[in-house]
């Protein structure tokens, strides 16, 4: 297992939710992530841990390798990969996103 892995894993496991994105929460990098962002906080997350994969292509790529998605962003929660912006937003419409925030 390469260091980037090694160090999503523990980055995934050791804060509740983790959204994978391109920009920061404060001044997303694309419409995706910024709509992530806007999800998260419409669910009351307040503690959102961010990483800007635009800062190191090799988190970027391995991020994709991890998952074995290929978009970003994507949502972890409590260590378990949740998905992309269009699946946050049915499961948000859903109610089902809050509940598993929530629970």
């Amino acid at each position: 297992m390469s260091d980037v892995k090694t160090w999503i894993k523990e980055t995934v496991t050791a804060t509740p939710v983790v959204l994978f994105m391109k920009g920061t929460a404060q001044f997303p990098q694309c419409g995706f992530s910024g709509r992530a962002i806007q999800i998260l906080k419409a669910c009351g997350v307040e503690n959102i841990a961010t990483v800007n994969v635009l800062e190191d292509p090799e988190v970027r790529q391995g991020i994709k390798d991890f998952s074995n998605w290929p978009t970003i962003p994507q949502l972890y929660v409590k260590g378990e990969f949740i998905g992309g912006s269009d699946i946050m937003n049915e499961m948000f419409e859903s109610g089902e996103l809050k509940a598993l925030l929530d629970a």
